[in-house]
Order: C-alpha cells, then structure tokens, then sequence
C-alpha cells in the first residue's frame, strides 16, 4: 500500500474513531448527564431505571436520526460541489431544501397534515419537483446544465420557493405556527419511526451516488476532458443531481432544514483525504454525522436545561467558515 493510500485509511479510521466517540457523547450528554458505563448497560442489557429509559426511548432516535441526517447532507454537498464545480454549493443554497420547506407548508396549510411521520411525503416531493425545475432551467440554452447555470438556477429557485413559503404562512396564521417549530431544524423528540422512513430512500441515493465516484473525478478536470474520457457528462450531472436531491429529501423531511452541514464537511474531508471522490465521499460520511451530533450535543448544554436547535448551532459554526473559505478563495484567486 502506497504512503498515500495508507494516509487516507489512517485518516478514515480516525473518522470512524470520531464517529463513535460523537454518538457515545449524544447518548450520554443531555439535561441530565448520563455516565457511558450506564448507556452501555442500557443497550445491551436493558433496564427498567430512568436513566435506561431516557437512553433507550429518547435519546437512541434522536442519535441515529442526528446519523443519518448529517450523513445524508455531508454526501449530498459534497455531490453538490462535484457536479456544479462550486466550492459553496449545498443543498440548502442551491434551493433543494427550501424545495422541501415548501412541500411541508403545502401539506399544512392545504392537505391538513399535522405530524412529522405525514411531513416525510411532502418533503420528498417538494425536494424532488424543486431539483427537477433547477434542472430544467439550467439545462435550457446553449451549453446545457453547465455548472454555472447551475449555480444560477438553484440560486434563483432559492428565492422564488422562499417567497412562496412567505406568500402561504403570512396568510395562514395556523399554518405559520406549525411550520415553525418544523422550519428551526431539530432533531429532537424525532422518534424511531422517522428513522424507519427514510433510511431505505438514504440508502439508494447513497448507493447512487458512490456508483459515481469516477465520474465526479472526471467531472472536476472540466467537461471537455470529461467528455473525452468517455463520460456522458449531461448522465453524470443529472445522476448527480437524481442522488443528492434524494439524500436531501430524506435528511430535511427528518430533522427540516440544517444548513451548512453539506457545505462544511466536502472541504474539510477533502482536506484530509484528497479530491478522488472513491475517498472523498466516504469520508464525508463520517464526518457529516460527527459535526452534526456534536452540534446537537453543545446545543443541549449551552443553556441548560433548555434546548439550543441543532440548525441554530451547525449555522453558528457554518458563517465563520464560510466567510474563511470566501477570503481564501479570493486570496488564492488574486
């Protein structure tokens, strides 16, 4: 095994190493500390005291859910970035989040849905109709869906869903009170039937978009290169696009929107183990439910025993990097 290769394991193993650690820390962290001997006790042996109880009905859910998500968003933005060659592409920019917002207050305010487990559905569909009209507004003109048409699609999508979502809740009062607590992002009071849900959806597009790997590596060297390697650029961008707006949907329809989790992560994974997404990509993986757990976990302390949402804390986290990763691109640029 090459040095190189051997870096790469090393620096996935780590990820995995901090990838329990983050799930330990969730199922042990709370209102009420836990100590891990007991979380342990209450997975593998059950119990009937408070402590199991709380580990086992609550906090289990929330952890897999906070895993799954931060999963879903890590390898969407990644793709996201791949496929439009945008270093601040993400799902929640590129308009595939707000996409499902709309959906949610669609079946609110009009289809009289009022539970998270009827959300999942709607989610899915306003994602997928929010993706598939950037696709048709990009792809229109001279020179296809080029990655700056992208960029400009899923920007303006954006704004035009957003002003939508406005134009139903500021005339629907009842609607806007459900939304809300929807709109923050949370994984809490999720319970194992959400989970249940979305992880055959997470699964395909995960399997879709690893199938891909090569042809993201072949995207990044430019269209033409692309093209001359023998990849049908247009299939890779729209099987691109197909899977991270699967991962999306299934991420917002559980926990509503997170941002910066899709645009974080692809950098900082990319960091560690090189742009070959056959690397990148399950790194990301890891790392997605690694920032989004212990965002979770320092929203539940900052103000004990009240709650701080997990999107409130990936966003606190997120706008430094962002305003960093800008100034760098801009450094390198001049």
């Amino acid at each position: 095994m090459s040095g190189a290769a051997s870096r790469r394991v090393g620096w996935m193993a780590f990820g995995l190493l901090l990838l329990l650690s983050a799930v330990m820390l969730s199922l042990a962290v709370g209102s009420r500390a836990i100590a891990p001997s007991v979380v342990w006790e209450a997975l593998v042996h059950g119990g009937m005291s408070d402590d199991a109880q709380v580990v086992r009905s609550l906090r289990v859910p929330r952890t897999v859910i906070g895993v799954l998500v931060g999963l879903a968003l890590a390898v969407a933005g990644t793709v996201l970035q791949g496929i439009t060659r945008n270093p601040i592409a993400e799902p929640g920019i590129l308009g595939i989040s707000q996409g499902a917002s709309l959906g949610v207050v669609c079946a609110i305010a009009f289809a009289g849905v009022h539970s998270l487990t009827g959300y999942v559905w709607y989610a899915f569909v306003g994602a997928g109709l929010a993706a598939v009209c950037i696709y048709a507004v990009a792809s229109g003109g001279r020179g296809g869906a080029s990655p700056v048409k992208l960029a400009l699609a899923g920007a303006a999508m954006n704004a035009f869903l957003a002003s939508l979502i406005s134009a139903v809740l500021t005339t629907n009062a009842r609607a806007l009170d459900e939304f809300r607590f929807w709109d923050v992002g949370s994984i809490s009071g999720r319970d194992a039937s959400i989970a249940g849900q979305v992880w055959p959806f997470l699964l395909a597009g995960l399997l879709l978009v690893l199938a891909m790997a090569r042809g993201l590596d072949a995207l990044a060297l430019g269209d033409d290169i692309a093209r001359g390697l023998g990849r049908n650029v247009a299939l890779l961008r729209a099987t691109g696009a197909l899977g991270a707006t699967v991962l999306t949907g299934a991420a917002v329809a559980a926990a509503g929107p997170i941002a910066f989790t899709g645009l974080a992560v692809p950098h900082i994974a990319r960091a560690l183990v090189g742009p070959q997404h056959r690397w990148l990509l399950p790194m990301a993986a890891l790392l997605g439910p690694v920032m989004l757990l212990l965002a979770d976990v320092l929203g539940r302390v900052v103000v004990r025993p009240s709650e701080v949402p997990v999107a409130v804390m990936t966003a606190l986290a997120g706008v430094p990097f962002l305003v960093a990763l800008v100034r760098r691109k801009k450094v390198a640029a001049a």
